[in-house]
Formats: C-alpha cells, sequence, structure tokens
C-alpha cells in the first residue's frame, strides 16, 4: 500500500507530515532547492514504508492510502515531482 498526497496540499505545502515521517520519504523539505518551486509536497513511493504517521498530522486531509483516493476528483496526485529521484537508484520514475 503506498500513500499519496492530493490536490488539497497545492498551496498549502504544510511541512507537518514531513516532521513525523520517520524515514524522509516527503520532499520537497523546506531546505531542498525545489521547495519553493514546487506548489505541493510528495511521498516518495520506494522510500515510503506505509506507516501512516503523515496521515493524522495533515492539516488539510490530503493524504490518502492510494487504495483510499477519492475517485470524485478533488485528487490528483503524483507520486513524486518532476525529476526527483530515488536514494538507491539514479533512474527517474
Amino acid at each position: 500500500m503506498a500513500y499519496v498526497i492530493a490536490e488539497p496540499c497545492i498551496g498549502t505545502k504544510d511541512t507537518a507530515c514531513v516532521d513525523v515521517c520517520p524515514v524522509d520519504c516527503i520532499h520537497p523539505r523546506k531546505d531542498e532547492p525545489a521547495f519553493e518551486s514546487e506548489t505541493q509536497l510528495y511521498i516518495h513511493p520506494t522510500e515510503c514504508i506505509d506507516c501512516g504517521a503523515c496521515v493524522p498530522v495533515c492539516p488539510v486531509t490530503a493524504i490518502f492510502a492510494l487504495e483510499d483516493l477519492p475517485k470524485s476528483g478533488i485528487a490528483s496526485p503524483r507520486s513524486t515531482p518532476t525529476g526527483m529521484q530515488s536514494k538507491e537508484s539514479s533512474s527517474l520514475f
């Protein structure tokens, strides 16, 4: 099961989820160059351990398990920002 950050995060980029993530898989962090240019945060799908710690701290209820993602069209997830690379490899998603 993968978690995704959906459309309600756009323009918000609250980093409470980043602070509670035990494996640092939510990007961009405030200290990363892409933070200013990205419109929302993203969960790296292969780094996420599916703990769900991020879900209850999201102030805009934008984080869902992939299978629970609303079908109503309110969510438009992207697993990773353009060009984000895996820590384990240099291949792009």
